[in-house]
């Protein structure tokens, strides 16, 4: 199972992300948000709220208590090329 191990804001709605796999990636949540409806969800519509994201268990969660596993979230974003 692969882990979210380390993220960071690049963009609104946009987090590059470490995976334990040894990857790294892009997720741009636009798309996601915009596709997906729920009560949790409705408060990352903020982008102040979308970058206080953290990491917990391998998850990328946020304080309403919504969390991403980390095995969906590196299916949901762009692989960066490693040199």
């Amino acid at each position: 199972m692969i882990k979210v191990l380390t993220c960071q804001s690049i963009a609104a709605f946009t987090l590059e992300l470490k995976f334990s796999n040894g990857e790294s990636g892009v997720f741009d949540a636009k798309n996601y948000l915009a596709e997906k409806r729920g009560s949790l969800l409705d408060a990352l519509r903020d982008p102040s709220f979308f970058q206080r994201c953290f990491i917990d268990a391998g998850a990328l969660c946020w304080p309403n208590g919504l969390e991403l596993s980390g095995q969906r979230v590196f299916e949901l974003s762009k692989l960066l090329e490693t040199h």
